[in-house]
Order: C-alpha cells, then sequence, then structure tokens
C-alpha cells in the first residue's frame, strides 16, 4: 500500500515524502504553516486574474496579494506575456480553450477571479465551458495564443478524449460586476446570465459593491443564484469601499498581524481584524480562503492520477 502511494504521488510530480501531509490536510482549514510547509511543494493550479475595463486599473496588486499569502507567482501570471493581469475584452471562448490547454498537462482545474468586467469574463467563460454560447471550441496554446486544430482534449485522469465543452473550473469569483457596464458594452447575451451560475464550476463567489454607480445594479443588489448543483455565495461588501480601488489589496499580505489574521479566517466568522490598514479586507480574506482551499482540493485530486 505505501508502494502504490508513492508511486501516485511520483506520477502526480508530489515528492512522496510531502504526499502524506498533503493527504492528511483538512482543505477547509489550511493554516499558514500548511501553505508554507505543504501546499508551497506540491503543484498549483492555474490562477487567472481578469481586470476591468480600464486597463490603468488593474488585477496585479492582488496577484501581489495572492504571492505575500503564499501562491506561486508563476502559476498567476499569463504564459504568453508574463503579466499577472488579463484584459477582460478577451472572447470567452479563447479564455476556455487556454484553460482546457493548461488542464490537459498539469491536471488541475483553474481558478478564476475577476474585478467589474473582469466579472463578467468569468461568467461568461462558465457559460463557454457550459455549452451556452459554442457547440465545440478549440483548445488554444497561451503561450503562442494559437487556435489549435483540436476541440477535445485527453483528460489526464481517465486517458479519454473529452470535449472543451464540458469542462470544469474549480473556483470563480466576480468582484463589483452589474448590469449597467453590460448595457454600456453592448454585452447583451450577459444581462439574463449575469446573476445566475452554471455548473461548469465548482464553488462560485460574488462580491456586490452596494449602491455603486460604476456596478450599476439596475435591478438592485440582486444576489448570485446556481442554476443547478454549483456552490455559490453572495458577499455583499462594505459601502465605503470604492469601485476602482478594489483590487489594491496588496498591502494585507504585506502586514504580518493582518497576514495571520486572514489566514486564520473561516467563513462565518465573524471580521473583527487587527488594527491597521483594512482596506478591502473584506473580499481578499474570502477569496484567499477559496484559493487555498481548491488549491488544497486539486492538490489532492492530482495523487489520483493514473501511470502513463
Amino acid at each position: 500500500m505505501l508502494a502504490c502511494a508513492a508511486h501516485a504521488a511520483t506520477v502526480a510530480g508530489i515528492d512522496p515524502a510531502i504526499a502524506p501531509k498533503l493527504r492528511a490536510l483538512d482543505c477547509t482549514n489550511v493554516s499558514g504553516i500548511e501553505v508554507r510547509d505543504v501546499l508551497a511543494k506540491v503543484p498549483a493550479p492555474r490562477v487567472v486574474l481578469l481586470q476591468g475595463s480600464v486597463p490603468l486599473v488593474t488585477m496585479e496588486p492582488f496577484a501581489r496579494f495572492l504571492a505575500g499569502m503564499g501562491y506561486p507567482e508563476a502559476r498567476m501570471r499569463d504564459p504568453g506575456d508574463g503579466q499577472f493581469s488579463e484584459s477582460s475584452f478577451m472572447a470567452g471562448e479563447v479564455l476556455a480553450g487556454k484553460l482546457a490547454f493548461d488542464y490537459e498537462r498539469t491536471g488541475m482545474s483553474p481558478m478564476l477571479i475577476g474585478h467589474s468586467q473582469g466579472g463578467m469574463l468569468v461568467i461568461r467563460t462558465l457559460y463557454e465551458f457550459a455549452g451556452a454560447f459554442h457547440d465545440a471550441i478549440h483548445v488554444v496554446d497561451p503561450t503562442s495564443g494559437e487556435a489549435l486544430a483540436r476541440t477535445t482534449i485527453v483528460d489526464p485522469y481517465t486517458r479519454a478524449e473529452r470535449n472543451v465543452v464540458g469542462l470544469r473550473v474549480a473556483y470563480g469569483a466576480a468582484i463589483a460586476t452589474g448590469w449597467l457596464p453590460r448595457l454600456m458594452l453592448g454585452q447583451w447575451g450577459m444581462l439574463s446570465r449575469l446573476r445566475t451560475i452554471p455548473d461548469s464550476v465548482d464553488a462560485f463567489t460574488g462580491f456586490i459593491l452596494p449602491n455603486d454607480p460604476i456596478e450599476g445594479n439596475l435591478f438592485g443588489d440582486r444576489p448570485y443564484e446556481a442554476s443547478g448543483s454549483a456552490r455559490v455565495r453572495t458577499v455583499v461588501l462594505p459601502e465605503s469601499y470604492h469601485h476602482i480601488t478594489l483590487p489594491r489589496v496588496a498591502h494585507l499580505a504585506a502586514d504580518p498581524v493582518l497576514r495571520a489574521w486572514i489566514d486564520a479566517w473561516r467563513p462565518g466568522d465573524p471580521m473583527a481584524p487587527p488594527e491597521g490598514d483594512t482596506s478591502n479586507l473584506v473580499h481578499a480574506t474570502d477569496i484567499w480562503y477559496s484559493v487555498k482551499r481548491h488549491w488544497c482540493l486539486q492538490a489532492q485530486r492530482l495523487l489520483a492520477l493514473p501511470a502513463s
């Protein structure tokens, strides 16, 4: 049995000495020490950070926060240009094709985090995987941006060929994504879908900023809901937060006291942080909890990879 476990860890690219510690993790309760001593030593899923429609406001500070909390930078950088923050004007089927390419090679389902219009692209991509817009989606090489002449991948777990349509995302988040910009930018196909999340994601959190004129919630601060079995949550942010500055969270990981508090936080805990600059703490803390949880789950799943 020990030999089989060691073989599985080797196939997954995980040090057999680390594998027992990885298996023992409670993914709903990962500490900062476990991030440093276990998760940091195993593969990580691709995290795509999608900025809003104004390119001066990027998601790079959010990437700096996640890196400061212990997430590997390489798995947040775009394979093509090396940037942390990606344009939300990318076509949803192109992003889905890039993510399929990565999943085929790593066996890890991706995570998508978007601010403003970036959140729209997160949801759009989920609908692409659900087959709402295209019957077939081409695999895309994320380094060159070239669409490949195939619409299927070989699933690393079953070794069977499968369509890009039908793949799943581990975690998605939309921060201050509303209806008014969809009208202004002509994104008509997303109006009826903006608060309903399909089953192409395991877990999704939507963050709403009340009375935000840029978010433009014409129909009120309607919560997100699942169309099926996806685990969907809605988090209402403090009204003191500002739409434009929501991605600016790098300072939270730079403060050792705040960082320890963020690592110890769990959903349902009262938000009573220590003294310091706690601007944008609510969504940063919630997202980090979900990112490290799904990192843990995806890494544990790698241990089930079959031999080549």
